[in-house]
Protein backbone atom coordinates (compact mmCIF):
# COMPACT_ATOMS: atom_id res chain seq x y z
CA UNK A 1 0.00 0.00 0.00
CA UNK A 2 1.22 3.66 -0.60
CA UNK A 3 0.87 6.42 1.29
CA UNK A 4 1.86 9.67 1.93
CA UNK A 5 2.77 11.27 5.46
CA UNK A 6 2.71 15.03 6.40
CA UNK A 7 4.59 16.83 8.49
CA UNK A 8 4.99 20.45 9.46
CA UNK A 9 2.21 22.74 9.94
CA UNK A 10 1.75 25.09 12.84
CA UNK A 11 1.05 28.49 14.42
CA UNK A 12 3.06 31.00 13.29
CA UNK A 13 2.30 34.69 12.61
CA UNK A 14 2.12 36.96 9.45
CA UNK A 15 5.87 37.05 8.24
CA UNK A 16 7.08 34.00 9.73
CA UNK A 17 8.80 30.82 7.87
CA UNK A 18 6.98 27.05 8.16
CA UNK A 19 8.38 24.17 5.82
CA UNK A 20 5.96 21.52 4.83
CA UNK A 21 7.50 17.95 4.39
CA UNK A 22 6.20 15.23 2.71
CA UNK A 23 7.59 11.43 2.41
CA UNK A 24 6.14 8.78 0.35
CA UNK A 25 6.29 4.69 1.06
CA UNK A 26 5.42 1.42 -0.07
CA UNK A 27 5.70 -0.11 -3.23
CA UNK A 28 6.90 2.63 -5.45
CA UNK A 29 8.85 2.07 -8.58
CA UNK A 30 8.54 5.99 -9.85
CA UNK A 31 6.89 9.24 -8.75
CA UNK A 32 6.04 11.58 -11.31
CA UNK A 33 4.34 14.97 -10.22
CA UNK A 34 4.33 15.85 -6.59
CA UNK A 35 2.93 18.99 -5.26
CA UNK A 36 1.26 20.68 -2.41
CA UNK A 37 -2.43 21.65 -2.35
CA UNK A 38 -4.41 24.11 -0.07
CA UNK A 39 -7.54 24.06 1.13
CA UNK A 40 -9.12 26.86 3.37
CA UNK A 41 -11.93 27.18 5.08
CA UNK A 42 -15.15 27.52 2.95
CA UNK A 43 -13.32 27.14 -0.27
CA UNK A 44 -12.36 24.55 -2.58
CA UNK A 45 -9.02 23.03 -2.28
CA UNK A 46 -6.58 24.74 -4.88
CA UNK A 47 -3.13 23.65 -6.26
CA UNK A 48 -0.04 25.67 -4.19
CA UNK A 49 2.95 24.62 -6.03
CA UNK A 50 3.72 21.11 -7.91
CA UNK A 51 7.31 19.95 -9.32
CA UNK A 52 7.89 17.25 -12.08
CA UNK A 53 10.60 14.59 -11.55
CA UNK A 54 13.01 16.60 -13.64
CA UNK A 55 12.52 19.16 -11.34
CA UNK A 56 9.87 21.51 -13.33
CA UNK A 57 7.75 23.92 -11.06
CA UNK A 58 4.95 25.31 -11.04
CA UNK A 59 3.26 27.84 -8.90
CA UNK A 60 0.26 29.69 -7.79
CA UNK A 61 0.19 33.28 -8.40
CA UNK A 62 -0.06 34.10 -4.85
CA UNK A 63 2.67 32.21 -3.63
CA UNK A 64 5.35 33.40 -6.24
CA UNK A 65 8.46 34.75 -4.68
CA UNK A 66 7.80 33.18 -1.60
CA UNK A 67 7.05 29.64 -1.62
CA UNK A 68 9.46 27.31 -2.90
CA UNK A 69 8.92 23.59 -3.57
CA UNK A 70 11.75 21.19 -3.95
CA UNK A 71 11.84 17.10 -3.94
CA UNK A 72 14.95 14.37 -3.48
CA UNK A 73 13.94 11.83 -5.86
CA UNK A 74 16.19 9.39 -4.44
CA UNK A 75 14.14 9.86 -1.11
CA UNK A 76 10.66 10.06 -2.35
CA UNK A 77 9.71 13.30 -0.66
CA UNK A 78 8.75 16.60 -1.33
CA UNK A 79 8.65 19.75 0.37
CA UNK A 80 7.22 23.21 0.75
CA UNK A 81 9.28 26.29 2.47
CA UNK A 82 6.84 29.00 2.83
CA UNK A 83 8.08 32.39 3.64
CA UNK A 84 6.27 35.42 4.53
CA UNK A 85 3.44 33.98 5.33
CA UNK A 86 0.32 35.85 5.14
CA UNK A 87 -3.10 34.73 6.98
CA UNK A 88 -4.95 34.38 3.65
CA UNK A 89 -2.47 31.07 3.41
CA UNK A 90 -3.75 29.51 6.45
CA UNK A 91 -5.58 26.13 5.13
CA UNK A 92 -5.18 22.69 5.53
CA UNK A 93 -2.07 21.68 3.01
CA UNK A 94 -2.08 18.53 1.20
CA UNK A 95 0.83 16.33 -0.33
CA UNK A 96 -0.46 14.81 -3.95
CA UNK A 97 1.59 12.40 -6.07
CA UNK A 98 1.13 10.83 -8.68
CA UNK A 99 2.93 7.50 -8.33
CA UNK A 100 4.13 4.14 -10.73
CA UNK A 101 2.53 1.10 -8.75
CA UNK A 102 2.22 -2.53 -10.09
CA UNK A 103 -1.20 -3.73 -11.39
CA UNK A 104 -1.92 -6.96 -11.97
CA UNK A 105 0.35 -7.78 -14.56
CA UNK A 106 1.19 -4.28 -15.51
CA UNK A 107 1.67 -1.03 -14.21
CA UNK A 108 -0.17 2.52 -13.76
CA UNK A 109 -0.39 5.64 -12.30
CA UNK A 110 -1.76 5.89 -9.03
CA UNK A 111 -2.68 9.09 -7.55
CA UNK A 112 -2.50 9.64 -3.48
CA UNK A 113 -3.54 12.13 -1.07
CA UNK A 114 -1.90 12.98 2.39
CA UNK A 115 -3.82 13.27 5.30
CA UNK A 116 -3.11 17.02 5.48
CA UNK A 117 -1.66 19.46 7.82
CA UNK A 118 -3.03 22.60 9.09
CA UNK A 119 -1.59 25.87 8.39
CA UNK A 120 -2.60 29.08 10.44
CA UNK A 121 -0.90 32.42 10.07
CA UNK A 122 -1.97 34.95 12.35
CA UNK A 123 -2.44 38.60 11.89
Amino acid sequence: QVQLVESGGGLVQAGGSLRLSCAASGYILSINAMGWYRQAPGKQRELVADVTSGGGTNYTDSVKGRFTISRDNAKNTVSLQMNSLKPEDTGVYYCNAHILVPDMGHYSYLEVWGQGTLVTVSS
